[in-house]
C-alpha cells in the first residue's frame, strides 16, 4: 500500500526520564479532565473521553491514575477554566509547526509561544498560516515484534483503516479522524495493544535543515515547547536526521 512512513521520523521524542514522564502524565490528565467536563465521565457516551483514555494508556499512564483523574474531574469545576487553543508558526528554515495547547490564561500562553518562536529564529503565524500543510489523520501504531504483517494488515483494513505501513519495527495504521475510535476498538477486541492511538496532524511534505546552527535552534524550539505546561502536542514537518 502507499507509504505514509514519511512522518515516522517526526514522532514526539520518547520520554527518557521520570520527570519527563511525570510531565506527560500531567498533560494527559489535564486533557482528560477538560473532556470529562465537556462531555461527561462515561467513555461509552463520550467518544472524546474514550479516545483520551486510549491515548493515556498508550503513554503508559496507569489505570488507577486515569480513574482518579476522571473521578476528580467529574466533581471538580476547576477544569472549566481551560480552553483549547492551537498556535501555528514557522521554525528555522521555514519548518512548519503546529502547537496544541490547553490554557487557563490565553494571554500568558500566546506571549510564551511568541517568545519561543522568536528566540529560536522562527515566527508565530496567524491561524491557517501553516495548517494547510498538514492532514488530520487518526494514527495507530502497533509494535511489530512477534506479529504477522499480513494478519495485522487484514485486521486493520477489515476494521475500516484507510492505509497501513510497516517500517520494520512498527505497524502504522491510518484512519480518517472520525474512524479512529471504531478501528482502535475493533483491533483492541482482537487483543492488540498500541504504542500510539490518537488523531495527529500529518505533514504533506517534509522540510530538511542543513545548517547546524539552525538544527540546534529547531531542537531548542521543540524542547522549549515540550517543557511548557500548557502545550499538549507539537506537530512539525522537520525531516529530522536519523541520529
Amino acid at each position: 500500500m502507499s507509504g505514509h512512513s514519511k512522518w515516522n521520523n517526526i514522532k514526539r521524542k520518547k520520554e527518557k526520564t521520570d520527570a519527563a514522564k511525570a510531565k506527560v502524565f500531567t498533560k494527559v490528565g489535564r486533557e482528560i479532565a477538560v473532556i470529562v467536563k465537556m462531555g461527561g465521565a462515561n467513555p461509552n457516551e463520550n467518544s472524546k473521553l474514550k479516545d483520551a483514555i486510549a491515548k493515556a494508556k498508550a503513554a503508559n499512564v496507569p489505570n488507577d491514575n486515569i480513574e482518579r483523574i476522571i473521578k476528580k474531574a467529574a466533581g471538580d469545576g476547576e477544569a472549566n477554566n481551560y480552553e483549547e487553543l492551537i498556535y501555528e508558526g514557522y521554525g528555522p528554515n521555514g519548518v512548519a509547526v503546529v502547537v496544541e495547547t490547553l490554557t487557563d490564561n490565553r494571554n500568558r500562553t500566546a506571549g510564551e509561544m511568541r517568545h519561543y518562536f522568536d528566540k529560536c529564529g522562527g515566527n508565530l503565524g496567524q491561524s491557517g498560516s501553516v495548517m494547510f500543510m498538514f492532514d488530520r489523520k487518526g494514527i495507530i501504531d502497533i509494535e511489530a515484534e512477534g506479529k504477522d504483517e499480513d494478519t495485522v494488515m487484514e485486521a486493520a483494513l477489515e476494521a475500516g483503516a484507510e492505509d497501513f505501513t510497516f517500517d520494520g519495527d512498527v505497524f502504522e495504521i491510518v484512519t480518517e479522524p472520525n474512524d479512529l475510535g471504531a478501528v482502535r476498538d475493533a483491533l483492541e477486541e482482537k487483543g492488540y495493544e498500541f504504542l500510539v492511538a490518537e488523531v495527529q496532524y500529518v505533514p504533506q511534505t517534509m522540510t530538511a535543515i542543513d545548517d547546524e546552527e539552525a538544527v540546534t535552534k529547531m531542537e531548542k524550539l521543540i524542547d522549549m515547547l515540550e517543557e511548557n505546561d500548557d502545550v499538549q502536542n507539537i506537530w512539525h514537518n522537520w525531516e529530522m536526521p536519523e541520529e
